[in-house]
């Protein structure tokens, strides 16, 4: 048994539980943001229900902790090693054991994994995700664009690399599969679009009440 392989998972799981959205939710919200909102721990809930900064805050942080699991998974066990450390911290981000397995939908999480392992690929995505979502409003419809072009532009551009594409398209496949609820709304038509504007006024709000702590 390849005990670096196994080491290099369990560390990428492990910091896969540590849960941004929920320690950005309790301390500049003061709330559980699984309680609010989607009850989902990912960026796109803190944005709804806190503002652009949290955010922002969650979104690096998730980023973060999936580029050092790849890094720390090639470092012990190389190319292999990234790989599986990728889905390992996916898995502990998306089910946490901390967290009573109730996480985020991985795609912050999944831009780090990709940004340590293809850093301009990584861009380009979050790119497309950004257009994307200014042109529709819906960040699930982002989402599971730049889901399923991952293994595409992986396959085209990396021909010769069967196990980096088997790696992205289990990828894709995470990600879609934690979006199956979005899938089911928007064919319903009742997925919710990102309001900018309301969600520019919940950072005035929550300044509001950080002030009116300070002064009691």
């Amino acid at each position: 048994m390849n005990w670096m392989l196994v080491l290099s998972t369990v560390i990428a799981y492990a910091l896969g539980n540590i849960s941004t959205g929920i320690i950005v939710g309790r301390l500049y919200g003061h709330i559980d943001i699984r309680k609010t909102g989607s009850g989902n721990a990912g960026t796109t809930n803190v944005m709804r229900t806190l503002g652009w900064l949290p955010s922002v805050l969650t979104l690096v942080g998730d980023v973060l902790k999936a580029f050092i699991a790849v890094k720390i998974g090639r470092a012990l066990a190389g190319e292999t090693g990234g790989y599986i450390s990728g889905i390992a911290v996916m898995c502990g981000h998306v089910w946490p054991v901390l967290y009573q397995f109730r996480g985020g939908k991985g795609m912050a999480c999944a831009l780090g994994v990709i940004l340590a392992n293809d850093a301009w690929l990584a861009l380009a995505l979050l790119g497309i995700q950004v257009v994307v979502v200014a042109a529709t409003r819906y960040m699930s419809v982002a989402s599971l664009v730049t889901s399923v072009l991952y293994p595409v532009i992986v396959a085209v551009t990396r021909p010769g690399n069967v196990r980096y594409i088997i790696f992205a398209a289990c990828m894709s496949v995470l990600t879609i599969f934690c979006h199956r609820a979005n899938i089911k709304r928007l064919i319903e038509k009742k997925e919710n679009r990102l309001d900018f504007e309301k969600i520019s006024s919940l950072g005035r709000k929550i300044k509001q009440k950080h002030e009116e702590r300070k002064n009691r």
